[in-house]
């Protein structure tokens, strides 16, 4: 079952997202802003603006997600201006960002991670991700650019939304198996095996 408004935001006060706010924001200091907040059955998190990276292109490379090479990925300069500040994600390019909200996933919950509908009508494509039962930490996200254009992504504003699906208790969580992505920090994380 996909869980309510009611639902996350009692979730929400036991620690499940960090910070929370509890109805949908598209104004901040009379400026509009990407939406973030709690929906009627989601949760839009934030793009924190600690760490946005892009790949960047090496002739001859071969990115191996068995042996990844940090050189891969370029750390891109957070812009600002009277609309906010900003990233670039450059045309036909892929990047990876933070959530600003930390996770905490309960045992009888599985959190799927899609893009926003205002993103996607530029052309920036959301990967769709999962944070399994018991995870814990903030999200590593990934875009990609697919429009010949390059796209702003804004920082503390919405970029992704949560949606939270209920079943019985597992078994074995993503904490209790020790996942390799378990609490992840407020910045990017690198694919690991």
């Amino acid at each position: 079952m996909i869980k309510n408004d009611k639902w996350i935001s009692e979730q929400a006060a036991l620690g499940m997202i960090s910070p929370f706010e509890p109805s949908l924001v598209n104004q901040v200091d009379g400026q509009k802003v990407l939406s973030y907040g709690l929906s009627s059955f989601g949760y839009d998190i934030r793009l924190s603006p600690n760490d946005f990276r892009i790949f960047k292109h090496i002739p001859g490379t071969v990115i191996d997600p068995k042996n990844f090479n940090p050189e891969n990925l370029e750390k891109i300069k957070l812009h600002a201006d009277d609309k906010g500040q900003y990233f670039i994600l450059p045309a036909h390019s892929y990047a990876l960002g933070v959530a600003l909200e930390r996770l905490a996933v309960p045992d009888n919950i599985s959190v799927l991670c899609i893009g926003k509908s205002t993103y996607a009508r530029t052309g920036c494509i959301a990967n769709l991700t999962p944070a399994e039962a018991g995870w814990q930490g903030h999200l590593t996200l990934e875009f990609s650019n697919s429009s010949h254009a390059d796209i702003r992504i804004y920082a503390n504003e919405g970029i992704v939304q949560l949606i939270f699906f209920e079943g019985d208790s597992c078994e074995t969580s993503y904490e209790h198996r020790q996942g390799k992505y378990q609490n992840q920090g407020h910045e990017v994380t690198l694919p690991r095996v």
